[in-house]
C-alpha cells in the first residue's frame, strides 16, 4: 500500500470509528494484500470502491419479530479511490485482508466498477443510471448489495465483460434521461472468491453500438417500454433491459462483414 493510500485508509476508519477507539483499524504489517486492478476505458471513470469488514469479536446486536435479542457481526464501511498506474489505463488499490484491531476485524467484500465520466456529453441533464459494477465476497456473509446469487470462484478472480451504451429516457412519474453500460445480466456481477488475493477487471465499450430506450408514456395494458437497436430495429417486448445477446449478434455480425 503506498503512503497516501495508508493514509486516506487509515482516516476513512478513525472518522468511521469516531469515539469507539476499540473499533477502529489496526491492520498488522504482515497482513494478506487484496490488489484490485481495473482496466478503464478512455470515456469511462473508476468508481469509488466500498470495502466492508467485519468482526465476529464486536458484535451489533438487533432484535427479531417478537423482541428476541440477535448478535450478529459487526461491520465498518469505508469508501477508497483507485489510483492509476503511471501513464496507463490501469488502477489499482491495494487493501489488507486483516484489518487488525481489538476487533479483529476481517475483509468481508468489496463493491467496485465503473461509469461515464461526462454524462452530460449525451444530452443536457443526462446523469448516470447504472451498469458497470462488480461484487466480490471473502466470507459466508452477504453484501448489502447482493444481485442473486454469487458465482464461486478458487484462487484469483480475472473479469472481462462487453459493455454497450444504453441511453434510458422514461416519462412515468417525472421525465429523466440516464445512460447506462449495458452488459450481461443485472448490472451487477456477483461472485464469492474466498482465496482470491488478486482481482482484475476488464470492462470492454463498444461505443459504436449504442440502444436507446422510451418509457411509456401513459398507464396503459400492452404499452412497454420501447428498445431500439443499433441496427434499426426496435422491440417492446416488456423487458426492462436490452436484450445483451441481441446486441452482441449486432455487434458481430456489422464487424464480420
Amino acid at each position: 500500500m503506498t503512503h497516501r493510500s495508508a493514509v486516506v485508509f487509515m482516516t476513512l476508519f478513525v472518522s468511521l470509528s469516531g469515539c469507539a477507539k476499540d473499533r477502529s483499524l489496526a491492520p498488522p504489517a504482515d497482513s494478506e494484500q487484496m490488489t484490485i486492478t481495473v482496466k478503464v476505458p478512455d470515456e469511462l471513470k473508476a468508481r469509488t470502491l466500498e470495502a466492508m469488514y467485519r468482526s465476529a469479536t464486536c458484535k451489533r446486536i438487533t432484535h427479531g419479530a417478537s423482541g428476541q435479542r440477535i448478535e450478529l457481526q459487526g461491520y465498518h464501511g469505508i469508501e477508497v479511490q483507485l489510483e492509476q498506474q503511471g501513464e496507463s489505463d490501469l488502477y489499482q488499490v491495494r487493501l489488507p485482508m486483516d484489518g487488525g484491531g481489538a476487533c479483529q476485524w476481517h475483509l468481508s467484500n468489496v463493491t467496485f466498477g465503473v461509469a461515464y465520466v461526462d454524462p452530460g456529453r449525451f444530452g443536457e441533464s443526462v446523469t448516470y443510471g447504472t451498469g458497470g459494477g462488480v461484487v466480490v465476497m471473502f466470507d459466508n456473509n452477504r453484501p448489502s448489495r447482493s444481485p442473486g446469487l454469487p458465482k464461486k470462484v478458487d484462487g484469483d478472480l480475472i473479469i472481462k465483460k462487453d459493455y454497450y451504451p444504453w441511453l434510458s429516457e422514461t416519462f412515468l412519474g417525472g421525465y429523466k434521461k440516464d445512460i447506462n453500460l449495458a452488459g450481461e445480466g443485472s448490472g451487477y456481477f456477483f461472485y464469492k472468491a474466498v482465496h482470491a488475493r488478486q482481482i482484475y477487471f476488464e470492462p470492454v465499450l463498444h461505443s459504436r453500438y449504442a440502444v436507446r430506450s422510451e418509457g411509456a408514456k401513459v398507464h396503459k395494458v400492452g404499452s412497454y417500454m420501447k428498445f431500439i437497436y443499433p441496427d434499426g430495429s426496435i422491440a417492446a417486448n416488456g423487458h426492462y433491459r436490452p436484450d445483451f445477446r441481441k446486441l452482441q449478434a449486432i455487434r458481430q455480425a456489422a464487424e464480420n462483414k
